[in-house]
């Protein structure tokens, strides 16, 4: 049975990415900072999903002790790991001469540096079977800055460029990354939002475009995967 981790797994994005990989025959270790978050999302594992194995974990991923704690647990239950799927995040707005001193410590806390220390902890049970595939959600904010959003698209940015480092030092041995770069989907995030429905992109579709790369051959790995709503970003 092959096996995935995924971050910030129980709702958005993540929540969507984690019944398609289910779906497909996945057992899955997911994290979140909310312990109720993650039995709403066991009980309803148990109905929708019986015969796929669901390991959680309570972690704040801006603690780098929690994120190496959250590693050692992943290594407890399995031996092996053939995705991991760096998706928790967070957003803060502001401008730099603005915002609220140490926005920018926390946006980098968050959305790169969960990424890297728990990729580098789990890394020694991908590398030596040769195969293998990372998955980091960075965002449009990676390429193309968000006015009165600085920190964060600076840590997009960066998490872009882990990415980006990381493909090149995995290649040589059969890991593939890839560096998503949603616009705006439906969440919890939108919750109430008066916009049209149509007008955002759904979670699901950011999901199956993650299961497209995934499904590629071995000869094949798509390193940027930009998406955005038809009508083009908000």
């Amino acid at each position: 049975m092959k096996k995935a981790v995924i971050t910030g797994g129980t709702k958005g994005l993540g929540r969507a990415i984690a019944e398609l990989f289910a779906e497909n025959g996945f057992d899955l270790c997911v994290c979140a900072r909310t312990e109720s978050d993650l039995e709403v999302m066991k009980a309803a594992w148990a109905e929708k999903f019986p015969n796929r194995q669901l390991h959680t974990f309570q972690v704040d991923l801006s603690k780098k002790a929690e994120v190496v704690e959250f590693a050692g647990y992943i290594k407890s239950v399995w031996t092996e790991v053939d995705v991991l799927i760096n998706n928790a995040g967070s957003y803060l707005p502001g401008l730099i001469l603005e915002e609220q001193d140490g926005t920018l410590e926390t946006m980098l806390e968050i959305n790169l540096l969960s990424a890297y220390h728990l990729t580098r902890s789990l890394l020694p049970v991908m590398l030596p079977r040769k195969s293998g595939y990372v998955f980091n959600m960075c965002s449009i904010a990676s390429f193309l800055a968000y006015p009165n959003a600085s920190s964060y698209s600076i840590s997009k940015f960066a998490l872009l460029g882990f990415s980006r480092c990381l493909r090149e030092e995995l290649k040589p041995h059969g890991i593939k990354v890839t560096a998503v770069m949603p616009g705006v989907a439906w969440s919890d995030a939108w919750r109430g939002a008066t916009l049209p429905y149509e007008r955002l992109m759904q979670s699901s579709d950011v999901a199956k475009a993650i299961w497209g790369c995934y499904t590629l051959s071995d000869a094949a790995v798509v390193e940027e995967l930009i998406m955005r709503p038809q009508l083009g970003d908000l």
